[in-house]
């Protein structure tokens, strides 16, 4: 079944399906701030990783899109559901809010 739009998720939301393996997330922050913390797990993703991305992903995994605050995630993921992913989030309020909620869950 294809949607053709991407789905909200909220940050707690997503810190309880983590502990499940086939949840993939992609963060679109610059580098330095990707670089300094983000999400455990999560696959920096920029222009230029793009195309192998795309080459190698599992279209059909759930796929969680954050960015600072929830709102450049948004175009992110419907580019994504554009592309053929069946299941694609934008983690509201970002990785801003992810920090605020869950400083102990910020990878390195």
């Amino acid at each position: 079944m294809t949607s053709d739009t991407f789905k909200h998720m909220q940050c707690d939301e997503l810190a309880q399906k983590l502990v499940n393996d086939s949840y993939v997330v992609l963060d679109i922050r610059d580098q330095a701030s990707f670089q300094h913390s983000h999400i455990p797990g999560a696959i920096h993703l920029t222009n230029d990783t793009l195309p192998d991305f795309l080459r190698d992903a599992d279209f059909d995994a759930p796929t969680v899109i954050c960015c600072y605050h929830g709102i450049s995630s948004q175009q992110a993921a419907q580019f994504l559901i554009s592309q053929d992913f069946t299941d694609v989030y934008s983690l509201d309020g970002g990785f801003t809010q992810w920090a605020m909620l869950f400083p102990d869950k910020t990878g390195q």
